[in-house]
Formats: structure tokens, C-alpha cells, sequence
């Protein structure tokens, strides 16, 4: 690890723009649970997948709206951890920094990063579902809330969804286009907990590699994109993007 974390530090020290891309991973350190894991209580007896589509929505609005009310609500009973603060000041050392992310809840920006791209949406980000107005928070459900009537748009009044993309829809456009575009001019990217298996955002290191960049991988376990990085660095975020942060800047 010494050896191939002194690589990594190098790459990341001499680099003028720097990319990291986060998965599930680095959240479910801080206690988020994953899409799947969160079916727990009274959402055991549904399917998260069926429940993450437009079609689920406009059968049962409230049905959806209080699965992501609920999960809202667990995402900020945690905190940021170690790798999130890291990642923050990793981006805060270099030249030119972009953060991207497959996450929906906020641990970015409550780590300090600024400018986050939400490839997959946020929790944190409601949206009419008819004129996609964006709409103000409420305040998070106590509990383990059910079904929760969404609120309606104060525009149009038509039911206000959750601001995350679901299956069967686009990524958005200006966003996926500005990672892309991050991602072929980065001197380093840093893939963080991601699985590599969720496309088109899988593709975002793919592109850093087919440009000459130097991919650097933070994860426990082997993923298909092994092959593609420069260097692989197995252990958890929460110790290895302090400890690559650490390496990467100059002793005094």
C-alpha cells in the first residue's frame, strides 16, 4: 500500500486538474444506507426499483413521496466523514477541481465542496412534476413516515417530486455534459466507492483514461474498472483519501 499510495500522492501532487467521482460507496461509510438497503421497516415489502420510476410516481404520488421523504430523513441523521472532508481539501489543493457524484444527499456540501455535479439528482433538489419549477424543502418527516401527500407547485399546483433521477429517464443533459467534459480534461481523476456497473455515469473514468489521464481507484474491493486505473487502492475512503491527501502535499 506505502508504495502504491506514494503513486497515487505523486499523481494527484503534480496534477494542474484534478476530477474525483464519488459512488455509494463513500456515503454508506457516513451511514447512508444504499438504494436497496434502504427498504427496511415499512418499505420491506416493496421494490425499490419499481418504486424509483415516473410511472410508480403517477400511480401512487404519495406512496413515492414518502419513500424519499424517508430517505431524506436518514440522510441527515449522518454526518460527513473522513473521506468526504478529504476529498473537499484534495479538490481545495489543486489548480482546477471538479466533484462529481452518483450520491443524492447533500454529504458533499456539508463536507465543504462547492459546485458538486449530481449526475443521478438530489434528495435536497424537489422539482414540479409538470413544469419543474424547483420548490422549497420542507421540514423532514419524524419517524418512519408512510404515505406522505406531495405538496402541490405553487405555479401550476401540480404535485412537487423528488428531484433525483429515475430509471427510465435521461441523466440531465447540461450536467452530464460538463462531467464528460471534466473528465477528458483531467490530468487525475479519482474514482471514490463506486462500482463501476451504472451507466452512462461508469463511463466518466473511462473518458480521463481514453484521454491520457491517470486514473486513481479508491475502493475495497476489485470492480471492472481495475483494468483502467493507473492505480488501485483497496481499503475504505474514510482511510485512504486522508492518508492519499496527507502523501500528496508537501512536508513542512
Amino acid at each position: 500500500m506505502d508504495e502504491t499510495l506514494r503513486e497515487a500522492a505523486d499523481l494527484v501532487a503534480t496534477a494542474e486538474r484534478v476530477v474525483i467521482f464519488t459512488g455509494a460507496g463513500i456515503s454508506a461509510e457516513s451511514g447512508v444506507p444504499t438504494f436497496r438497503e434502504a427498504l427496511t421497516g415499512l418499505w420491506e415489502r416493496f421494490d425499490a426499483a419499481k418504486l424509483a420510476t415516473p410511472e410508480a410516481f403517477d400511480e401512487d404520488p404519495a406512496l413515492v413521496w414518502g419513500w424519499y421523504e424517508w430517505r431524506r430523513a436518514l440522510a441527515l441523521t449522518v454526518a460527513p466523514n473522513p473521506g468526504h472532508i478529504a476529498a473537499t481539501e484534495i479538490l481545495a489543493d489543486a489548480g482546477h477541481a471538479t466533484l462529481i457524484t452518483q450520491n443524492v444527499d447533500d454529504l458533499h456540501e456539508r463536507a465543504g465542496a462547492t459546485g458538486v455535479l449530481h449526475l443521478h439528482g438530489s434528495l435536497f433538489t424537489p422539482r414540479c412534476s409538470a413544469c419543474a419549477r424547483p420548490a422549497a424543502l420542507s421540514p423532514a418527516p419524524d419517524g418512519e413516515p408512510g404515505r406522505i401527500t406531495p405538496p402541490p407547485c405553487d405555479r401550476c399546483g401540480a404535485p412537487i417530486r423528488p428531484g433525483v433521477v429515475w430509471f427510465g429517464e435521461a441523466l440531465p443533459t447540461d450536467g452530464l455534459e460538463e462531467a464528460v467534459e471534466a473528465a477528458a480534461n483531467a490530468d487525475v481523476l479519482i474514482s471514490v466507492g463506486t462500482s463501476g456497473l451504472v451507466y452512462p455515469a461508469a463511463e466518466i473514468p473511462q473518458v480521463t483514461a481514453r484521454m491520457g489521464g491517470a486514473v486513481i481507484q479508491v475502493n475495497p474491493e476489485p470492480t471492472p474498472l481495475d483494468p483502467v486505473a493507473r492505480v488501485n487502492l483497496r481499503g475504505p475512503s474514510a482511510e485512504i483519501l486522508p492518508a492519499l491527501l496527507r502523501q500528496s502535499r508537501p512536508s513542512t
